[in-house]
């Protein structure tokens, strides 16, 4: 038996060395993974990107959260990476970076490189300096001027003390000017979008600025290059008048042939084709290639392909999405290492360096916030706007990192005179968004109205928002007396759109009879003279009650980490004329006789909420409309009422409970912002309801979210066009609103509601068994104002004391009284409305199981009726009269709950209603209440 055993390890001993020598060693036979290996370097290039990427992305998510970009993640985690941190310790360098594994990263490295300048000039829109001209180019031209003067300037200590001196001072003053003048157009372009500066008079001056800052940048820097790279000033002068010709070719001759072939291709209809990706990828590396054979940078060919591409059909932002992610994830960081294997911090290490290092950054920040910030002050800008618009445009990033590497490479600056700048770069870039946030809070800056140079309109643009807000403010203290005729529509998604269809059609009061606009129009020819031979020419008709109704639809874009994402929201204007859910929106608006308004908001998660309450406070909107995607049921898995069971009319089910039903669809699964092919969205619906929770805490506007549910499969939509409308009344400020929106919506002859007060009894009253033991208010109800949640903060009231809570109570009776009265109905304002409507009182020890049991009832009733049935209810997540936390725990018990973050969302109410299984719409309010009024 041993010998058997010692065969067979023999055997295998044999196996794995051959295998070994075929396949050059393995981890198995003791090699090393990390040795270096020229006739095989993707072992050791996996290892390194690896690193690298783990490094940079760790970073980025620490930076984020001071709304740092993520060049900065990138740059610094290419310094930790070399000799000034990680390269410190003992083997590091020498088994994940050798110096014999550097030319293969290098050259995977340069291939992105390529392909991001390729990117950088696809952002690039010539269009934007062409609307901004006059002040753009002052603002650019300054910009440089200054810079490069300081840097010349500097040059010359800088040369005499670090530089070696076989090294031309003219060449070493040039990339000095250069690194001090340029601007990172693609790290400034993000800036801007995560601070919402793209429609202010500031952003618009700096994205323009940015652009011809940054074509002229490259154009230097091919100039400086091809003067390195010239042995005479005859031969620079031959290398730069062929890039000149190489340009002017591409620019009107193959700039042509491309647009001819993205039209022949469909690519500007319906995004680049196969072939029009391979003619470009072709275009890219052959103009790189043919730049870096006349002596100019290969970037620089590939920036030119970049400018070339049309921008017709979001063509460019196509391409981008089709690049970008491969290019930023693994291809810079790894340009970034490289760079920062170059960068040695420690060399810093005496008095003398660090003063230059100290002036270079003072003279940096100083030419280029000075001479723009002159600039901008005397084309007419306020000095803080000034000031913005300079610390926007001292923005360094990887644009001077990559001059920067090539006067390294070319052999101009020395690795100190290297790591000086590299830490300028950093600290300039680190220093913009801390700055603008300073310089420009949200409350002092100007909306641009119109584009181009002409910003005589901002200060009107500044006073009609103060008048919108008193007249918000106006409309606040006297809501009951107003109707509700400018709406905000938040639009996502295509499947939006039904519904909130439907719900606009409500908010439009129905037009007069047939007879009588017959009468009108038969009054409007009697009230003519008619004279012989000239043409009849009826008067207008009188306008409906539809025109006075408007709505501004706002599509929500979610600002990634994407360039194309950024991309969008510089084209803000574009996307909004070509945007197929607006237009679809506006064409039902334009059908129906309502003025609609389109705007387009790009912003990261976390300032979705926040952006859509600015954006009704600016437009003076009276409620905001928020639409919610349901799930797609199973028929067969929808909970019904049991059968045999008897419901008393307080709601309480005597000696019977309704049965868990299994493998129920969480109602809250299938939301807007995603969606899940899993059984547990959970997730989803904690990142939607982040969302809303997030606009029912900065809203300053009355806020209504409509859950629809009437999806595929289920009752087919009725052709009366009748609107049944059921609104439990508790008490509160969100019941308030809601009730008086029912007032509002039974103004059309086809909407009428019923409107039931519930109050819970007391124990004492009850007369039969309920369900469950009854929850008396008490005073802790005020501990409940605030509810802690680590995810995200829930919307936060003002304490509720005694007093406020009577003064709610005592509101909510004046509300009731006011539509229940008998005087009521003789209001010619209330009367036509109140006609359609039926009020009562219920007293139940089990509220929420009395609404259910009607809402499933009515439900039953509309459809013989052909009707459909919308429930109205509060919020009321603050001075609501009842506390439903105890029965709607047991309710959840009985028919599966939800997450915890969605009930905190919709309120209990509409949580019970979910949960239950009614198929029925719910519109959920929340009225602003200021402190002083709660």
């Amino acid at each position: 038996m041993p010998e058997f055993s010692r065969a067979v390890l023999d055997i295998a001993r044999h196996a794995m060395q051959k295998r070994a020598a075929t396949e050059q060693g393995g981890l198995l036979s003791g090699q090393d993974p990390t040795e270096v290996n020229t006739n095989d370097p993707l072992r050791l290039w996996i290892v390194q990107v690896g690193v690298i990427i783990l490094t940079t992305q760790l970073l980025a998510l620490v930076l984020r959260k001071i709304k740092q970009p993520k060049v900065i993640a990138e740059v610094i985690g290419g310094i930790l990476l070399g000799p000034t941190a990680f390269g410190r310790i003992p083997g590091f360098t020498q088994h994940i970076f050798p110096q014999d594994s550097r030319p293969f990263l290098s050259l995977v490295a340069n291939i992105g490189l390529c392909l991001f300048l390729f990117l950088v000039g696809l952002e690039i829109d010539a269009a934007v300096i062409k609307r901004n001209a006059r002040l753009s180019v002052t603002v650019a031209m300054a910009g440089m001027c200054l810079p490069f003067g300081f840097g010349a300037a500097l040059a010359v200590p800088l040369y005499n003390t670090f530089i070696d001196q076989n090294v031309k001072f003219t060449n070493f003053m040039l990339f000095t000017g250069v690194a001090y003048s340029i601007t990172a157009f693609p790290v400034l372009c993000r800036i801007l979008t995560e601070l919402k500066l793209l429609d202010t008079t500031v952003g618009i001056v700096v994205l323009s600025a940015g652009v011809g800052n940054d074509i002229i940048g490259w154009t230097l820097l091919a100039l400086s290059v091809a003067l390195v790279n010239a042995g005479s000033g005859l031969m620079a002068l031959w290398i730069l008048l062929v890039c000149v010709g190489w340009t002017l070719f591409l620019l009107f001759i193959v700039k042509r042939a491309l647009y001819w072939l993205a039209r022949r291709t469909g690519s500007t209809r319906d995004g680049p084709s196969m072939f029009f990706m391979t003619v470009t990828m072709l275009l890219v590396f052959g103009s790189a290639f043919f730049t870096d054979i006349i002596g100019v940078h290969a970037i620089f060919g590939a920036f030119l392909a970049g400018i070339i591409v049309p921008r017709e059909g979001g063509l460019a932002i196509a391409l981008t999405e089709k690049l970008e992610d491969m290019v930023s994830i693994i291809f810079l960081p790894l340009y970034f290492t490289l760079s920062g294997l170059s960068t040695d911090l420690g060399l810093l290490d005496n008095g003398i360096t660090w003063g230059y290092t100290v002036a270079i950054c003072a003279l940096a920040y100083i030419g280029k916030f000075g001479g723009c910030t002159i600039a901008s002050k005397l084309s007419g800008f306020s000095w803080r706007e000034a000031s913005t618009i300079g610390s926007l445009m001292s923005c360094k990033g990887l644009v001077e990192l990559i001059v920067l590497n090539v006067g390294l490479s070319a052999g101009i600056l020395s690795q100190r005179v290297f790591s000086m700048f590299v830490l300028e770069a950093l600290l300039l870039t680190f220093m913009t968004t801390p700055a603008v946030t300073l310089l420009y809070p949200p409350e002092m800056r100007i909306r641009a109205v119109a584009a181009g140079a002409n910003y005589a309109t901002s200060a009107e643009t500044a006073q009609g928002s103060e008048g919108a807000a008193q007249r918000s403010e106006g409309f606040d203290q006297g809501r009951e007396d107003e109707r509700r005729s400018r709406f905000t529509v938040v639009l996502d998604k295509i499947e939006h759109l039904p519904g909130m269809m439907a719900l606009t059609q409500l908010i439009l009061p129905s037009p007069p009879p047939y007879s009588e606009r017959a009468d009108a129009l038969s009054t409007t020819f009697e009230g003519s003279s008619e004279t012989p031979g000239k043409q009849l020419s009826p008067s207008p008709l009188p306008e409906y009650n539809s025109r006075a109704v408007s709505l501004d639809a706002i599509r929500l874009m979610e600002l990634s980490d994407r360039t194309s994402a950024v991309m969008k929201g510089s084209n803000a204007e574009s996307l909004v004329a070509t945007d197929p859910l607006l237009d679809i929106f506006t064409t039902f608006g334009a059908l129906h006789g309502v003025p609609v308004s389109n705007s387009l908001a790009i912003v990261t998660f976390d300032d979705l909420g926040s952006s859509v309450s600015e954006h009704a406070r600016q437009h003076d909107s009276q409620l905001i409309l928020v639409p919610w995607l349901p799930p797609h049921y199973s028929m067969e898995t929808t909970p019904t009422q049991a059968p045999n069971v008897t419901v008393g009319g307080d709601g309480t089910t005597p000696g019977a409970v309704t049965p868990r039903i299994g493998h129920i669809p969480n109602p809250f699964d299938a939301l807007f912002r995603a969606t899940s092919s899993g059984p547990d969205n959970t997730d989803v619906s904690v990142l939607h309801s982040q969302f809303v929770r997030s606009l029912f805490a900065s809203s300053k506007t009355d806020v209504a979210l409509f859950v629809d549910r009437h999806m595929p499969g289920s009752h087919k939509l009725t052709h009366t066009g009748t609107y049944r409308l059921f609104v439990p009344f508790f008490g509160g400020p969100d019941d308030r609103l809601a009730l008086e929106f029912a007032v509002q919506l039974c103004a059309n002859a086809k909407i009428s509601a019923t409107v039931v007060r519930v109050t819970k009894r007391d124990l004492d009253l009850v007369q039969n068994n309920s369900m469950e033991k009854p929850h008396m208010l008490s005073d802790d109800r005020a501990g409940e104002t605030t509810h802690q949640n680590t995810m995200f903060p829930d919307t936060v009231y003002a304490h509720a004391t005694t007093q406020t809570r009577l003064q709610s109570e005592t509101a909510d009776n004046i509300a009731w009284s006011r539509y229940t009265r008998p005087e009521a109905r003789a209001d010619p304002s209330l009367a036509s409305a109140l006609s359609r409507m039926e009020f009562s009182e219920v007293g139940t020890p089990a509220p929420l199981r009395y609404i259910i049991k009607q809402a499933l009832d009515m439900s039953q009733s509309v459809l013989d009726e052909r009707s459909r049935l919308l429930i109205l209810t509060g919020r009321s997540r603050r001075l609501a009269v009842e506390n439903h936390h105890a029965e709607l725990k047991s309710v959840m018990e009985e028919h599966g709950g939800i997450a915890n973050e969605v009930k905190r969302t919709v309120g209990d109410v509409a949580t019970s209603l979910v949960v239950s299984g009614c198929q029925t719409s719910v519109l959920v309010f929340q009225a602003t209440v200021s402190a002083d009024r709660e």
